[in-house]
């Protein structure tokens, strides 16, 4: 069992998207106590964006031939891609910003959702290469996106919905924690609330 552990967060592990990630990587290592976990820091490793080589591949009709393997971002591409495969399960902390994906997360999505690897174009769309298996995303708010008490919209679920579907990632399970710039005591009532919603999952018998 591989769990990867992803953070989108600037604050790192003094953040919310941190705390709430750790809940869920604990509660599965706890079920599969022999489970490695990989960590990858998005902002701490560096993700840069994809550049002119990657894009230069990618807007080419025919798959590599080996030149271009290795040069520009495609390597750091393989990489990521390379660790996702390998994952059993992922975990991702993450927050959100102005209503969507923070942008290492983004520049992350666009190293692993490329055409010819990890996903196929076919005469009906789009279709994924990769196998599928829960991906667990952490989601922390200042302010609300959710129920009767919504004061802003979402992008960032339905986008990172449809594009994980497009590689094959369609078992993605969302917990969130938001109102969270109402203060410190919004932050330990999120924190209550969601431990007894992650602990009732596991009691109901959290599919792994």
């Amino acid at each position: 069992m591989k769990i990867l552990h992803l953070l989108a967060s600037p604050r790192q592990e003094a953040s919310n998207a941190w705390w709430l990630s750790r809940q869920i990587v604990e509660r599965l290592g706890a079920q599969h106590p022999k489970a490695e976990v990989i960590l990858r820091d998005l902002y701490a490793s560096g993700i840069g964006h994809v550049d002119a080589v990657y894009a230069d591949v990618l807007g080419s009709p025919f798959a590599l031939d080996g030149s271009d393997a290795g040069q520009g971002t495609l390597a750091l591409s393989d990489r990521l891609i390379e660790e996702l495969e390998q994952a059993d399960q992922v975990v991702i902390g993450t927050p959100m910003h102005n209503y969507t994906a923070p942008s290492v997360l983004k520049a992350w999505i666009d190293h692993v959702v490329r055409v010819r690897r990890t996903f196929a174009i076919t005469p009906d769309g789009k279709a994924g290469l990769l196998r599928d298996r829960p991906v667990h995303v952490a989601v922390v708010s200042g302010g609300r996106f959710t129920g009767v008490s919504a004061r802003q919209p979402d992008f960032l679920t339905p986008y990172l919905k449809v594009a994980l579907a497009t590689i094959g990632l369609h078992d993605l399970r969302f917990t969130v924690m938001e109102g969270l710039a109402a203060g410190a005591q919004a932050v330990r009532n999120e924190r209550e609330r969601v431990a007894v919603e992650l602990d009732r999952q596991i009691s109901g018998g959290w599919q792994t």
